[in-house]
């Protein structure tokens, strides 16, 4: 049954690869609103098994991980939240830090009942996965981060030289009038110019990422996430001084974004860090190349050691 269940998520894979973006999720999951923190986090989650909890980044939101879930599934039980202020998820005003976030996911997870959990992780979602780890280092069994750095750790402070980084430091009020009602216009530069193929992120897609984006304080909220990289880069100093990550740690960079830059990085911060370079991708994992990401990542997370 299993073997027929990845032929059928291979064949969706290689035949309709424009529409991975907006697949749905697999029938049996279900969707809540769990209360903590300060803020709603919406969830979907499914399956039985491991659980292994899946975050996403900035462009995008829970709903990138579809068909990662649906090959997931089989043999774990699947979370999916929205990070706070993105998405489904309530947008309040602050604690937009990784650290604040990592304790909402410690609420999401003790609202479902689970105790220990491995970890996907691509963008921002890297960030706040990284503090969860650091911060509850034995609930956290693997560990797979995409395609972005953390602040102050490595060569952060090179990276931050980089032009194309420069949202990094855009935002503030004035930043949200400019982008109000052109959301998709702010959008497209990062759906094009982090892309090794702007084509392969749809128009479908970017239509229902950018009316996520529009809804009342999401570009707020999302310009606050980047505005906390001084206060992450401090709380991250803090993690590494404390030891480097033990658990297995799996790298992964697209090979026209951040490449084996993602295992240099994790090596600051972790000492057991296995790297994977995803050919003829840019930053966009899930929609570039979503086979070989699927492949990379079921392949680290039931590996025995």
């Amino acid at each position: 049954m299993l073997r027929h269940a990845a032929a059928a998520i291979l064949a969706i894979l290689v035949a309709t690869p424009a529409l991975a973006q907006v697949q749905p999720f697999p029938p049996g999951f279900t969707e809540r609103d769990v209360v903590t923190n300060g803020t709603t986090i919406h969830v979907r989650a499914g399956g039985h098994g491991p659980a292994v909890l899946l975050l996403h980044g900035y462009g995008e939101t829970g709903d990138m991980w579809a068909l990662l879930a649906a090959d997931l599934v089989r043999d774990h039980l699947v979370i999916v939240p929205d990070l706070r202020g993105m998405g489904l998820s309530s947008k309040p005003a602050g604690g937009y830090d990784k650290s604040t976030q990592a304790v909402d996911m410690v609420g999401v997870l003790d609202a479902l009942q689970i105790d220990r959990t491995d970890l996907v992780t691509h963008d921002i979602g890297n960030m706040v996965g990284y503090a969860f780890a650091a911060r509850n280092r034995d609930r956290v069994t693997r560990f797979v981060l995409m395609d972005a750095p953390l602040p102050g750790i490595g060569p952060w402070d090179e990276l931050l030289k980089n032009p194309l980084l420069w949202h990094f430091r855009f935002g503030g009020p004035d930043m949200e009038r400019l982008v109000a009602g052109r959301e998709r216009i702010y959008l497209d530069r990062f759906w094009n110019e982090f892309s090794a193929s702007p084509a392969k992120f749809s128009e479908a897609s970017r239509v229902h990422y950018a009316a996520l984006y529009a809804r009342p304080g999401a570009m707020h909220a999302g310009f606050a996430q980047f505005a906390a990289f001084d206060r992450d880069a401090a709380d991250n100093a803090g993690f590494v001084a404390a030891g480097k990550l033990t658990m297995p740690v799996l790298a992964i960079g697209g090979a026209k974004s951040f490449g084996p830059m993602m295992a240099t990085v994790m090596r600051f911060a972790a000492s057991d860090v296995t790297e994977v370079v995803i050919p003829d991708s840019g930053h966009w994992l899930m929609e570039e190349q979503p086979a070989a990401t699927i492949s990379a990542v079921r392949r680290f997370l039931v590996t025995k050691r």
